[in-house]
């Protein structure tokens, strides 16, 4: 049986890669090295969010069930609000509905915070003469306007504004390019 120089040298790395990887260093860890906020689980298996002996930390198997039930709720708002524009199809101001369940979010985040501004950008791609992309865009930022109301929120928190063509997200005459420009974004103040 022959071993050729290339499986010869594989062995030889691997033998060293295992060597190294079971050799200790001979030190030890002291307990403080990181400070008292690192325990990641207490006994029970539930994890602590900060703090580990007593002084305010928030442990999971702490909470009942609804508990966590609602923490992930919110969670699941607040990561569906950082989506903030949302398109359209050509020569329409019917919102999609993939978009609807994050718009109910942002209606939601609207009506628990009545301070809370928002203004409704619309926007149209290049076809159609600047007036037509203009009420395009006006209207496309009305039908998000009704939505968000119809869902919670109130008028008065919102401003919508329609720049048509004027601002758009990507250069380009192809559909690719359009599909981008035909939407409505959401600015909060």
């Amino acid at each position: 049986m022959k071993i050729s120089v290339h499986q010869k040298a594989f062995a030889v790395v691997l033998s060293l890669g295992l060597i190294a990887g079971c050799s200790s260093t001979g030190e030890t860890m002291e307990e403080d090295e990181y400070g008292s906020d690192v325990e990641a689980v207490d006994q029970d298996g539930g994890s602590t969010v900060y703090g580990s002996d007593g002084d305010g930390g928030v442990s999971s198997s702490d909470l009942t069930e609804d508990e966590r039930r609602d923490r992930a709720e919110r969670a699941e708002q607040e990561a569906m609000r950082d989506i903030t524009t949302f398109y359209f199809d050509f020569d329409t101001a019917e919102i999609k509905p993939e978009a609807r369940e994050v718009l109910v979010a942002h209606a939601r985040y609207l009506e628990n915070d009545p301070n809370q501004q928002v203004r409704l950008e619309g926007h149209g791609d290049e076809r159609g003469s600047k007036e037509y992309n203009l009420a395009l865009g006006e209207r496309r930022a009305n039908a998000v306007e009704r939505f968000l109301i119809v869902n919670g929120a109130s008028r008065g928190q919102m401003e919508t504004v329609s720049y048509g063509e004027e601002k758009p997200a990507v250069t380009g005459s192809d559909e690719s390019a359009w599909a981008q420009n035909r939407r409505v974004e959401l600015v909060f103040e």
